[in-house]
């Protein structure tokens, strides 16, 4: 059986990948799968840096305002809605775009990651990743410490991985195994990954002008009204990088420049996190966005790649 031809399109946070993948979009008569753990939920646009209906430009999108901020959503339900979306795609005649930073998201679809085969304990896994990849170390230790302190004392922060069998264990009561021992590429997709970066100092801008945009479009509001709404501050939606400071902000734990701080400092954190993950795909071609002066000219290098990686497929 032909293999689907997998376009995946990813960089860091705030990096520039929403202009880019519409336009490859509209080029390749593409729709677009967006690979992003936040911007799956509703009512959550401003923090997410959500894609606008505007800036869609009449480009299909899917996995956006997916479910209500307090559904459990799992790597494996991402995976399922993403080759559901996948196959309707291609029954279009249209090529499948992914785009968006969530590590995870992208191995799913990467890898043959057969949950169906699995115990409900390896959603637990995923789900404690993926709380690893946007909040760092430091805060799973931290809620290591908060479900079994004596393990927490008995395993260091730097070693990950007890860290979070150790998490397993509290929240599930058994031992699993080594669910990503051995990745196998899924034999469904043929995937074409495209990393975008720049500078670190560029990006490290580029992370704090977000941020003070995000302020300017009432991040705050947005916090105040889901709360309003009755979603819970301990929701995992609500543990965001940007929800979770203007949380504090609002109950007086930090004032507004420690927020703003906390939530560029974390963010800047995530950025470097992520770009060592995508540095695990050895077949991905990477882009440094600073050496083009002319977007037009990014965009033709871009697609004549992906025109390129298709027609050997």
């Amino acid at each position: 059986m032909k293999k689907i031809p997998l376009i995946i399109l990813t960089g860091p946070t705030a990096v520039g990948k929403t202009d880019l993948s519409i336009k490859i979009a509209k080029n390749l008569s593409a729709e677009i799968i967006s690979a992003d753990s936040m911007q799956i939920y509703e009512y959550m646009d401003v923090g997410s840096a959500k894609v606008t209906k505007e800036e869609m430009d009449g480009v299909h999108h899917y996995m956006i305002d997916e479910v209500k901020p307090d559904f459990k959503f799992s790597v494996s339900e991402f995976q399922l809605r993403a080759d559901k979306y996948i196959d309707e795609i291609v029954a279009k005649n249209k090529l499948p775009l992914v785009t968006g930073g969530t590590g995870l998201y992208l191995n799913s679809l990467i890898y043959n990651m057969d949950f169906a085969k699995s115990n409900a304990n390896n959603e637990i896994r995923e789900s404690l990743r993926l709380e690893l990849e946007e909040h760092g170390i430091d805060y799973m230790h931290e809620k290591l410490r908060s479900l079994d302190e004596e393990s927490a004392n008995r395993i260091h922060k730097n070693n990950t991985k007890r860290v979070i069998r150790a998490l397993e264990v509290c929240l599930s009561g058994e031992k699993m195994n080594d669910f990503s021992k051995d990745l196998k590429f899924n034999d469904k997709y043929e995937p074409i990954i495209i990393v975008l970066n720049r500078e670190r100092e560029h990006l490290y801008e580029r992370i704090n002008k977000r941020v003070d945009i995000m302020l300017e479009k009432g991040l705050i509001d947005e916090v105040k009204n889901l709360l309003n709404m009755g979603y819970s501050k301990d929701l995992i939606s609500m543990q965001g990088i940007g929800y979770k400071e203007i949380i504090k902000y609002l109950d007086g734990e930090y004032t507004y420049d420690e927020a703003i701080e906390v939530i560029k400092r974390d963010s800047r954190r995530y950025a470097k996190r992520q770009i060592t993950w995508f540095k695990r795909y050895e077949s991905a071609k990477w882009f440094n966005l600073d050496e083009y002066n002319d977007f037009n000219i990014l965009e033709k290098d871009v697609l004549t790649y992906i025109e390129n990686k298709i027609k050997l497929v």
